[in-house]
């Protein structure tokens, strides 16, 4: 019954997540979008951690976990995120309901595991207006946005290697398509002039991870970790549109398609580089675990050849983590409540966008509730996530915005040779 559930979940999500319109951000304009959150809702809320890894959840972050797998295990994930953006001149709040992730994980013999699922990987989602005064032409009014992203489907196998030491990999197929647009209008000019792109972007990356969990006695485990995502190297196929629109009605009233093959630009390359992250914690097994990461990603090199901006600067970007849970009592018979998993975490991300010389940077704090199902190794997760990002100095934008995530994990047996006596 559970697997015929899993399969119709899998055949309806996968088109959901491929059809979400997935942020309202500003600065998704920049770079690929809002790169998502890659871990499910108990990574999240312990501040986005990937060193940390048991039997009974799977890791989307990083791909030695799977070897850890004691029992087949379904995960999915749902957030909704509320905005609120303002600027020295205005204000503004919207609110956006995703599906996360749908994944599989399997256990397939001792050390071994494998999984597969399909998740956003980045959104773009932002609509937003600029007017200046000329002298000669009046007010120019100029209006930009845009929807769109890209998706995931993956492939991971994970193998304990030696005792304590694990290591996997990911292959992920990254697929979807970008729209933007820009539209000017000039006061008293009945004509008013567009410049429309639309992008379908596809290609391959690969995501390196190993885990080494040594006991140091009895009751303490140290977790490590180092996981390498792959510079992606995706393939854009371009088509860009021109031409003026009537300002009364909205309508087309003239439109021109570029030549961007003449230009060179029909097909370009996307290079999204290499991110690499360094984990280390400590803890009690089913008692409490803290932990803390560093990533580090070359954006540097990134750029974007259809839509070059005169104000944007591409650095280097670096987030630092830091989380954990605790448990009152995993056993209890007493308190339901003791048997929950307590969870907290916060995140400070450098993300190396600059725009107009101001770096826009993203703070978060994350907390929640993982809740046991009965009496067997199924939960379901309860978190919430609070952050700020970018500022509004420099005409620019503060964005606060309040996520509540909603993950559900459940277990079970397959691969399980039967005996007969």
């Amino acid at each position: 019954m559970i697997k015929n559930f899993i399969i119709a979940i899998i055949c309806v999500t996968s088109v959901s997540i491929y059809a979400q319109n997935s942020t309202a951000s500003p600065y998704s304009y920049f770079g690929v979008g809002d790169l998502r959150a890659t871990g499910t809702v108990e990574n999240q809320m312990m501040g986005g951690l990937s060193v940390y890894t048991d039997s009974i959840h799977i890791n989307l972050s990083n791909p030695a976990a799977y070897s850890k797998l004691g029992l087949t295990t379904y995960t999915a994930g749902l957030s909704r995120k509320e905005y609120r953006f303002e600027s020295n001149v205005a204000k503004e709040s919207a609110s956006i309901s995703n599906l996360d992730y749908l994944s599989l994980g399997f256990n397939l013999g001792k050390g071994f595991g494998m999984g597969f699922g399909i998740m956003p990987y980045s959104s773009v989602g932002y609509n937003f207006q600029s007017e200046r005064t000329s002298s000669s032409q009046g007010t120019i009014l100029e209006s930009f946005n845009g929807e769109g992203g890209l998706n995931r489907v993956y492939l991971s196998v994970g193998y304990e290697l030696l005792k304590n030491l694990s290591l996997g990999i990911t292959s992920n197929f990254n697929f979807g398509n970008q729209n933007t647009n820009s539209f000017q209008t000039i006061e008293d000019v009945q004509l008013g002039s567009f410049n429309r792109i639309e992008s379908r972007i596809k290609g391959f990356d690969f995501n390196f991870g190993a885990s080494f969990t040594p006991s140091l006695n009895e009751k303490h485990t140290l977790f490590t970790s180092i996981v390498v995502n792959t510079q992606a190297n995706l393939v854009s196929e371009n088509t860009r549109t021109i031409g003026s629109f009537s300002t009364v009605n909205g309508r087309d009233v003239e439109v021109l398609e570029v030549d961007l093959e003449a230009q060179g630009l029909g097909r370009t390359g996307v290079q999204i580089p290499t991110t690499a992250t360094l984990g280390v914690g400590y803890g009690i097994d089913k008692k409490w675990f803290l932990g803390a990461e560093y990533s580090f990603q070359g954006l540097s090199s990134f750029e974007n050849e259809l839509t070059p901006a005169s104000n944007l600067e591409y650095q280097n970007a670096e987030t630092f983590r830091l989380g954990g849970y605790y448990i009152p009592d995993y056993s209890s018979f007493t308190s339901y409540l003791k048997r929950a998993t307590y969870r907290a975490g916060a995140k400070v991300s450098k993300s190396g966008i600059v725009v107009d010389n101001k770096e826009i940077n993203d703070f978060g704090i994350t907390f929640g509730i993982g809740l046991p199902l009965g009496r067997n190794l199924s939960n379901i997760n309860l978190g919430f996530e609070l952050g700020k990002r970018g500022t509004k100095y420099g005409d620019l934008v503060e964005e606060s915005y309040f996520k509540v995530n909603l993950g559900l994990s459940l277990n079970d047996k397959w691969f399980i040779p039967r005996k007969i006596n």
